[in-house]
Order: C-alpha cells, then sequence, then structure tokens
C-alpha cells in the first residue's frame, strides 16, 4: 500500500490539497494530512511525527510558507530536522512566499470557486504574471476577492486549480515532486513553453 503523508503548517494548506490531488495521485494511494499549529509547531513536532511514524514505506511531503525568510535557508532546516531514518523518503517544498501564491498564479481557479469568472481576465496583467515575486499575495488576492479566508478559501479554490500550471514555480515545484516522491509518471514537457 502506498501511503503519501503531508505535513502541514496550517489548515489551510490542506483545504487546497484535498481540492488538488485527486487530479494527480491515484485512488490507491492512501493521504494522510498532519496539520501543526504555525511554522513553530511544525519545527518542533517535525522529527518526533516522522520518527513515530508506523508505516515504514510512506512518503512524506513537509509543505510550509516562506513569508519573509530566506527559501533555501527554510528548505535546509526542515530538512535538517527530518531525522536520518526517514530522509530519503522526505521532501520538503516551500510556498514562495505563501500558498497564495498558488492562486494568484490560477486566476481561472479562484474565478471558479469563488463564481466569478471575470477574474481570471486579469491574469495577463503585470501585477499577476510573476506571482512568487509578490511578498503579500494574500492582500494581492484580497484586492481582487475581498470576502477571501484563508481556510474557506482554499477549500473552494483547490478543486479548480489546475495542476499543470506553470506561473508559479513553488506550485510547480510542488506538483512535480509530489509525482516524483509516488514514482508516478512526470508528463514530458510537464510544463510546456508558452502555456
Amino acid at each position: 500500500m502506498k501511503e503519501l503523508v503531508f505535513l502541514l503548517e496550517e489548515r489551510s494548506a490542506k483545504e487546497m490539497l484535498l481540492g488538488v490531488l485527486p487530479k494527480i495521485i491515484p485512488n490507491e494511494v492512501v493521504i494522510r494530512y498532519i496539520v501543526f499549529e504555525g511554522k513553530q509547531d511544525l519545527e518542533k513536532q517535525l522529527d518526533r511525527k516522522l520518527r513515530n511514524y508506523l508505516n515504514p514505506n510512506a512518503k512524506f511531503v513537509v509543505l510550509r510558507d516562506q513569508d519573509n525568510g530566506d527559501c533555501k535557508t527554510i528548505k535546509t532546516r526542515l530538512n535538517s530536522l527530518c531525522p536520518s531514518n526517514k530522509a530519503e523518503s522526505c521532501m520538503v517544498r516551500i510556498a514562495c512566499h505563501a500558498l497564495e501564491t498558488f492562486y494568484l498564479a490560477d486566476l481561472k481557479a479562484i474565478g471558479q470557486g469563488f463564481e466569478k469568472p471575470n477574474i481570471s481576465t486579469y491574469q495577463e496583467k503585470s501585477k499577476y504574471r510573476n506571482p512568487d515575486e509578490k511578498t503579500n499575495p494574500e492582500q494581492l488576492l484580497k484586492e481582487i476577492v475581498p470576502e477571501y479566508q484563508k481556510v474557506s478559501g482554499s477549500r473552494l479554490i483547490g478543486p479548480f486549480l489546475d495542476p499543470e500550471n506553470q506561473r508559479s514555480k513553488s506550485f510547480k515545484n510542488l506538483i512535480k515532486g509530489i509525482r516524483k516522491i509516488l514514482d508516478l509518471p512526470i508528463p514530458t514537457p510537464l510544463f510546456p513553453k508558452g502555456a
């Protein structure tokens, strides 16, 4: 039995994954979520949760926001917190700068989730072209959807996210990494130029 366990800093990430993962992960893979109470709680408990996990064949994905930190430093620290006996089965991914970056990369999904299809017409505006570069994506998202809330918004947007979307490098790396850790085929090219 293949098992993939997500270790997440907050509930909104789980809500997003519940929507997008069925598009890429086969039904025979068991998916579990361990949701922490923020970054500090994740870092404090990560080693213990991984070390004590019962299924020796489980694969793990640690996902947290970059916020204002340095992406490489955060990733290195989280990797160092993974116990050595689980290192090969763990993958760390960082959302640049926050989870909302994934959503800004797919305004069509936001429009569908919030039943505001005209939002997708903003995608080619310079403000939304490179979402990973935005230091406060939640604020930018609230400019176009004032009623956005992290958990409920993630629940609404997640099912409409396109796993092949290439506008957010951190989202692309998350999807590609999930496929790789599960030995799933990676479409070639995964993100064609001009898409």
